[in-house]
């Protein structure tokens, strides 16, 4: 019996057994990981699973169950459990399959599963070249280790009122992380990369070579004096305010009223210009997928278009709270109903270059990572510990540690400048970004 089989053989359980609805969820994922220091293999692990998740509704009331066997001699038992269960649970008036759920497409356009999959030894020299390079690195004085891995996940959703999709995304991934420098001023950095076909993976010994450089730079940290500055983040910090971004307008917290940005829907909330897209079509995206955790097919949505919010991100109970349509952002597990969440999620490049961004910086900040989650998502207060490289005269100066900087996420996204230099590598991906009149707590 195939997935899609087995899955309408559940759901039909769950039927039999009293649910008036029912949907079911089956994620296979296969890995392979390596993880080794100064070339030696430390781990090594290959994991297989198929993890099965049933959802039921009597009426207005939900469950959920999940098993990690699938194995049809169950499922009997598994939806009675299921309907029990929702039988006394309070009722959620919000509750329910999408409405908007429709035939899938077919995700072979999207190029999400690369069939080669590498054998143990490959990987492990594909992590030995990359620590390889970090450490030939002048002052690179210790290794944390590199990892390389492998990784391919199959997703298969049906429901009652018919749906029945399926598709697979297949991973590839590598990392260095080393040390610089020796006793108390030793210091830290890394570098990774991941695509989801090989071909696309950055080469081993440039990441390494990077992440030796990255920690290299950093040895003999000043502590700048409090002030108000100008704040640039780097690529691989700057996307976290997208991220801020999404979860302020998440549809969850906007129906319970616990984003700072609930009222803020078509008015100005970044600078004229401004765009800011998830893409869930993205060929070759890390997070591209043809169909929701609900069913609903995927579209590109523009979310900030010329400073100003156009969408919340929506799943189905959440687009029922507001009295509005899913956007096709149910994600979700076996364990657990939908939630919504971004998939390809990017701030679109402005026109200057990051040299050009800074160049009128007297004295500012280049933050290249980030330390806590002082986030108040109610208020939008924003305060994280920083490290990074002071900005004198528009160019990179000495490394700063151990700073905060801080400021209120509607005053930084009003203020926020992207830089040309966009590149996919993340998930959720910024240029460099510049934010004017910080607060940073140092010495």
């Amino acid at each position: 019996m195939d997935d899609l089989n087995l899955l309408s053989d559940l759901i039909a359980r769950a039927r039999a057994a009293g649910a008036d609805e029912a949907d079911a969820l089956l994620i296979a994922g296969t890995s392979l990981g390596v993880q080794l220091r100064f070339g030696h293999t430390e781990h090594l692990e290959r994991a297989e699973n198929r993890d099965l998740g049933l959802r039921v509704f009597v009426g207005r009331q939900q469950a959920v169950v999940s098993s990690s066997s699938v194995d049809p001699a169950g499922f009997a038992l598994l939806a009675e459990r299921a309907v029990a269960m929702a039988r006394v649970v309070p009722e959620d008036p919000y509750a329910g399959l999408a409405e908007l759920a429709t035939a899938p497409d077919d995700a072979a356009p999207l190029e999400l599963d690369d069939p080669a999959e590498p054998d143990a030894e490959i990987l492990i020299a594909r992590a030995a070249t990359a620590e390889a390079a970090a450490l030939a690195v002048p002052g690179v004085t210790n290794s944390e280790g590199a990892d390389a891995g492998y990784g391919r996940t199959v997703i298969v959703l049906a429901s009652s009122a018919g749906f029945a999709g399926r598709f697979s995304r297949s991973s590839h991934s590598v990392s260095a992380s080393v040390l610089a420098g020796s006793g108390t001023a030793m210091q830290r950095d890394y570098d990774y990369a991941t695509a989801v076909h090989l071909a696309d993976l950055d080469d081993a010994a440039k990441i390494g070579r990077t992440a030796g450089e990255r920690a290299v730079a950093r040895l003999n940290p000043a502590r700048p004096k409090t002030g108000k500055i100008p704040v640039i983040y780097d690529p691989r910090v700057a996307g976290g305010l997208i991220s801020h971004f999404a979860s302020a307008i998440n549809g969850a917290s906007v129906a319970r009223g616990t984003s700072f940005l609930k009222d803020r829907m078509g008015q100005r909330i970044f600078a004229p210009g401004i765009a800011v897209v998830d893409d869930p079509r993205r060929r070759r995206g890390l997070r591209s997928r043809p169909f929701d955790g609900e069913g609903v097919p995927t579209h590109e949505r523009t979310l900030i278009e010329d400073g100003v919010l156009l969408s919340w991100l929506l799943d189905s109970r959440s687009a029922r709270q507001l009295g509005l349509q899913s956007t096709g952002h149910a994600s979700r597990g076996t364990g657990g109903p939908p939630s919504p969440a971004a998939s390809n999620l990017f701030l679109r490049p402005g026109t200057l270059s990051p040299s050009e961004l800074m160049a009128d910086i007297r004295e500012g900040i280049y933050v290249t990572e980030l330390i806590g989650m002082g986030i108040n998502m109610v208020t939008g207060d924003y305060s994280r510990g920083a490290a990074g490289f002071m900005i004198r005269d528009g160019v990179l100066a000495e490394p700063v540690a151990e700073v905060t900087i801080a400021g209120t996420l509607p005053e930084m996204f009003a203020a926020l400048v992207p830089a040309n230099d966009l590149v996919f590598r993340r998930g959720t991906d910024s240029p460099t970004v510049r934010v004017d009149g910080m607060t940073l707590a140092g010495a």
